[in-house]
């Protein structure tokens, strides 16, 4: 089994698979070290050939592979799409569309919320995979015959998965569901990461909105150290590090260097300069324009949070229904969201999942539907019709 390691090879495989209706790809990747994921191998199949391209190879240019998911003639289709997109957007700057990804395919068919390639494979590809190669070494020369008939396998199969669910969603008629989900994937802002956001993937609880300009700030210039460096972010500072500095909010190296999630010496070296003046920064920022901290807000009222539950259920007996992973329609913050306002915005007022559930769930806020017994099956039911069947 022979890697695709030239240009001149790379061109003529591409070439190839540009006149098919659809190729299934992967990659293998690590980024256990770095801030970027570094590419260590990618798989393509189409209808008649396949290839294993190497871009750690030195005589090869990944330009013709990119071209191919630059087509807008060839579905690319993946599994669970969004790390392989998102290295192509940082290596090429490009997102592939039109784009399948079969991990939400099947969770609009039924698949359920956490079903893996490995079950959906089985399913629909009747193939069983061998996972011992998932986690090896992918950056080592050469890599072994097991590897790569792993890698191979997992494009292979995944035809057969695409024509399967692709089948299953003309049949429902959902095609349409999975469009709007593939229109966000494939939308460069889904991508584009700003140190301004970083504080948002940080769990912590604050007090005022002090701390949260704070946290803001020595996130802010995290990101951009890992970012310039290309390494991971708990290797310039853990996330426990910034919550200890928004919570302390430090201004001087003596107060910085008792904070026991810091690095010994950290107070007195650059870094420790630069996060002071992050700590400036945040505490100057304009608290009119930051938003609430966690503990600032409301805690949802006793209304809300029955109201919640009820909508929770509702939403596992819809899906149930429809045979959908309720996931996938509605999450626990978008349902605690509608609990307290019908004007929520949030992805379940929208699309396809305010038609399937989201207008459902404000009638049943109305008092407009319930939850009830039908025909032996928990059913949501309009209110009027139980009233007549109560009778």
């Amino acid at each position: 089994m022979e890697l695709v390691t030239t240009t001149e090879s790379l061109t003529k495989l591409c070439r190839s698979l540009s006149n098919d209706r659809f190729v299934t790809v992967d990659t293998e990747f690590m980024r256990e070290a770095t801030y970027w994921p570094d590419l260590c191998l990618i798989q393509v199949a189409g209808d008649a050939v396949h290839g294993l391209i190497d871009p750690l190879a030195p005589e090869i240019d990944l330009a013709p592979f990119f071209d191919l998911m630059n087509n807008p003639a060839v579905v690319k289709v993946f599994h669970a799409a969004r790390q392989d997109i998102e290295i192509m957007v940082h290596r090429a700057g490009i997102v592939p569309h039109p784009v399948f990804d079969t991990q939400i395919a099947a969770m609009v068919c039924g698949f359920g919320d956490q079903v893996g390639y490995e079950a959906i494979v089985r399913r629909l590809a009747k193939a069983q995979i061998d996972k011992s190669s998932r986690f090896t070494d992918w950056s080592r020369r050469p890599l072994s015959e097991k590897q790569l008939a792993y890698a191979l396998a997992d494009v292979t199969h995944l035809r057969v998965v695409y024509l399967a669910l692709k089948e299953e969603l003309d049949r429902t008629g959902r095609e349409h569901w999975l469009r709007e989900e593939m229109d966000i994937l494939t939308n460069p802002a889904t991508y584009r990461t700003e140190p301004e956001d970083a504080w948002r993937r940080i769990k912590v609880r604050l007090r005022s909105k002090k701390q949260l300009g704070v946290l803001m700030e020595v996130a802010a210039w995290r990101e951009r150290e890992a970012r310039d460096k290309n390494v991971p972010r708990s290797r310039i500072l853990k996330d426990d590090a910034l919550t200890e500095i928004a919570t302390q909010i430090p201004q001087t190296r003596e107060a910085l260097g008792q904070l026991r999630a810091l690095p010994r010496g950290i107070a007195t070296s650059r870094g420790g300069d630069a996060l002071l003046k992050a700590v400036a920064t945040g505490l100057a920022l304009d608290t009119k324009n930051l938003p609430q901290p966690d503990d600032d807000r409301n805690e949802m009222s006793e209304a809300a949070q029955a109201a919640a539950e009820v909508l929770k259920l509702a939403l596992k007996v819809v899906c149930q229904q429809e045979g959908i992973a309720p996931r996938l329609v509605a999450s626990t913050s978008d349902i605690d969201a509608l609990a307290e306002s019908d004007e929520a915005d949030i992805d379940l007022m929208m699309g396809w999942r305010r038609e399937l559930f989201g207008n459902l769930a404000l009638a049943i806020k109305r008092g407009e539907a319930v939850i009830g017994f039908e025909s032996g099956r928990v059913q949501v039911i309009p209110s009027d019709q139980k009233t007549r069947r109560d009778r």
